[in-house]
């Protein structure tokens, strides 16, 4: 007397009910690239179209920043003379955050590096530390975090912090 069980045929949704969940899902989707679609050619036409204006950033570039950051580097070789344009660089409320040797000692003239495209930055320190202006250039970096970077020649006794003393 063994009762046999039958099993339950699986029931499975009907077509219709699949193919309207697959349709609105699809909707849906292009829904959202048409919306991508038209933002994206919306900014492309904003950016096209727009008139070159006046860029007051220029405005500003003349004029040095009240706290210059900057870093000096010995490239003649002779010891402490960093360390001496430091102390008078500090006294002239320029702050330097990094003081160390340049790849090379055989520089000539101190050259005086503007790192982030305001060259009044580079030239209020060129004035500071009595470089010549034709030694004051522009070399904008992204991967520095320092304003102006002095490099410390074989002229370095005729630089204003040697003079001084």
């Amino acid at each position: 007397m063994t009762a046999k069980r039958r099993t339950k045929p699986k029931i499975n949704p009907p077509a219709d009910v699949r193919t309207s969940t697959i349709n609105f899902s699809l909707n849906i989707l292009i829904f959202l690239l048409a919306a991508v679609i038209i933002y994206l050619s919306y900014s492309i036409f904003i950016k096209l179209t727009k008139e070159p204006g006046v860029d007051l950033s220029a405005d500003h570039k003349e004029i040095p920043a009240d706290i210059i950051q900057v870093e000096v580097m010995n490239g003649c070789g002779v010891n402490g003379v960093a360390d001496r344009f430091t102390d008078y660089l500090r006294d002239n409320n320029i702050d330097v955050v990094k003081i160390g040797n340049y790849v090379q000692f055989d520089i000539d003239e101190t050259m005086v590096i503007d790192r982030i495209g305001n060259k009044a930055n580079a030239d209020k320190v060129a004035e500071i530390l009595g470089v010549k202006k034709s030694n004051v250039i522009t070399q904008i970096n992204n991967d520095y975090f320092v304003d102006v970077t002095i490099v410390i020649g074989r002229d370095y006794f005729k630089q204003t912090p040697i003079t001084k003393e």
